[in-house]
């Protein structure tokens, strides 16, 4: 293994023993019944902390993971070639750290492998802050797993000249540091002259948010620029509120828009994103892993980067109170259950009813109704497959439970909850749903920002219909025309979802809704408040043109009711999968150019 590659497999395991607990799991004998413990060493001190019998396998199979990590450390720290032995010892002589701490050599192996790579648009942000004059903030990277924390902070250590980068420090917090241990490091740091500070993970610490002014009343305010990342979005909302005020720049990774995935990860096509959209996973058509590959992989997805985000800050924090119904609904196992109910939810509704209903697929539905009315080849799909055995299986991969089978009941007060924290984590958007001639009604629908997520569920439903017996007794032609219809349904609802979102993004100054008549609606319109004009759009996933395609663009009567309430009408639009061309006064315009067009930042 060449010199690099050893330095690069040692940063790597260095990173996944962080997020793998320590110490070990003992058993107490109270009053003849067993009980639990996680038992770690913190500052000299034994600390032990109560672990529910379910959970005991898990924790003691990441603890064995973490002990043979340990192990293949060790050994690859003896093959470093002892001249590069040396110069560490000196980079480090005379230092001692009580947290993980890479400097020098060990540093610029680290990072060397993300020079090649493509940078995300809100790197301008971190850029701005690390490169600005003196100020008493300090700058927080958050946001879900895979989406380029790490590996933006890793490409902005390159961007330093070789003066700065000699005083930049890299620490990577593990489980059982604690604030104190992580303030004499950057005391030791600060006296020695290093400048940029970068602590990634440093959430996992459970002191975090009671300790966090120090890092912008000490360190920030003399000169430091301190960069803090992790995963833990309501951990960093609550140091905002509680502690850092307006002393932290904020700048949130989770969202990942249609251009940056082709621009960054070089994935070309909105089928593409549709399908693998939501990560900067090295994925899709130029890698081989992707954490929405299939149903289970999003199910992961949920457990990890979601629903444990939500456990790991209610467990450690005193102001997670407000909270509380999560963590309940986390432990009994159904917090899953409810995100995945209101994800596959047609009608984007986030309330109560959509949980406690018997759960069809809405997916299924919607083809079935399009298949039972298609002009050539009419079909009822329901009578060439087990329904029920086929629903059944979709909830045992998504794990979604009918309300009879809840060990807790969801309340609207569950719903508020999860909604607050999911917007937290940039997980759902809000779009307006407007109405004409009914002006008053004013609704609005929740729309996924991650398009992976939804579209692992539509991967259940094909999996579940292709091993159907009843199904399989169709042609293998008649089995992959259904499928297609079906998948084609989502992918189109889906894209409407994306432009809905995106186009909202790109024009903050603008108003992008939904608009609804007594019969048909516009899938999109963008008004000018302050040019009284507007613009309305059909999304179509579709290359074909067709004229049913913009029957209601050019309607009279509701042409004439959207003038009147929103200003004449600039443009109609279809926006499809097709190339850019017009027909008549109705501009096609196609989808991934029209996304790449919206508004972004300069890199």
């Amino acid at each position: 293994m060449s010199e690099k590659n050893i330095y690069d497999q040692i940063a790597k395991i260095e990173r996944e023993i962080a997020l793998l607990p320590p110490g070990s799991v003992s058993e107490k004998e109270i009053r003849g019944k067993v009980y639990y413990y996680h038992r770690i060493m913190i500052n000299g001190k034994r600390k032990e902390n109560y672990v529910s019998f379910e959970d005991v396998p898990e924790l003691k199979e990441k603890i064995e993971k973490r002990k043979a990590l340990e192990k293949e450390l060790k050994e690859l720290k003896k093959s470093i070639p002892q001249k590069n032995k040396e110069h560490v010892e000196s980079e480090h002589s005379g230092l001692t750290f009580k947290t993980m701490v890479r400097i020098g050599k060990q540093l610029e192996a680290q990072i060397s492998q993300t020079r090649e790579y493509k940078k995300r648009e809100c790197i301008k942000i971190l850029r701005d802050y690390v490169f600005s004059p003196k100020q008493d903030k300090v700058l927080i990277i958050y946001g879900l797993r895979r989406t380029g924390k790490t590996t933006m902070i890793r490409q902005i250590l390159t961007e330093l000249s070789p003066e700065e980068f000699l005083k930049a420090a890299f620490i990577q917090v593990t489980i059982g540091n604690t604030i104190e241990d992580l303030d004499s490091d950057l005391r030791l740091l600060e006296e020695k002259g290093y400048k940029y500070v970068f602590i990634d993970e440093v959430t996992l610490m459970e002191d975090f948010i009671e300790g966090s002014a120090l890092f912008s009343d000490i360190y920030a305010s003399s000169g430091m620029k301190i960069i803090l990342s992790g995963t833990d979005s309501l951990g960093f909302a609550f140091t905002r509120e509680e502690q850092l005020y307006d002393r932290c720049i904020l700048l949130h990774t989770t969202f990942i828009p249609y251009r940056e995935f082709e621009e960054v990860l070089g994935i070309y096509g909105i089928d593409e994103y549709i399908r693998y959209g939501g990560t900067m996973s090295l994925s899709g058509i130029n890698y081989n892993e992707t954490p929405f590959a299939n149903s289970e992989s999003a199910e992961e997805y949920i457990n990890t980067a979601i629903a444990k985000n939500i456990q790991h800050s209610l467990k450690f924090y005193q102001y997670g109170g407000h909270f509380r119904l999560l963590l309940d609904l986390y432990e009994r196992g159904e917090l899953t259950n409810v995100i995945n109910r209101v994800v596959e939810n047609i009608n984007h509704s986030f309330t109560k009813s959509v949980v406690e209903r018997t759960f069809k697929s809405h997916d299924i539905s919607v083809t079935a109704s399009n298949l039972l009315r298609d002009r050539e080849e009419p079909i009822n799909i329901k009578d060439h497959m087990d329904l029920d055995e086929v629903t059944q299986g979709i909830m045992n991969m998504l794990e979604i439970l009918n309300k009879e089978d809840q060990s807790i009941e969801v309340d609207e007060d569950h719903m508020i909850q999860i909604k607050e924290y999911l917007t937290i984590l940039d997980l759902i958007m809000e779009i307006d749903l407007e109405s004409l001639p009914e002006v008053s009604k004013r609704e609005s629908i929740t729309v996924i920002t991650q398009p992976g997520l939804r579209y692992a569920q539509a991967e259940a439903i094909v999996e579940n219909m292709i091993f159907d017996e009843k199904f399989q007794q169709l042609s293998a032609k008649e089995r992959q025309r259904i499928l297609e219809r079906l998948l084609s349904e989502i992918r189109g609802r889906m894209m409407e979802d994306i432009i809905l979102l995106e186009t909202k993004l790109g024009y903050p100054d603008k108003k992008v809704f939904k608009l609804q008549f007594p019969v048909g609606e516009f899938d999109m319109v963008v008004y000018d408040p302050k040019e009284i004009s507007c613009k309305i759009y059909e999304v179509k996933y579709s290359k074909e043109q067709v004229p049913e395609q913009y029957r209601h663009l050019v309607n009279s009567e509701k042409c004439d009711m959207v003038s009147h309430r929103y200003g004449d009408i600039t443009g109609k639009y279809v926006i499809y999968r097709g190339e850019d061309m017009t027909c008549e006064d109705i501009h096609y315009l196609n989808v991934e150019k029209y996304l790449k067009s919206l508004k972004k930042s300069e890199v």
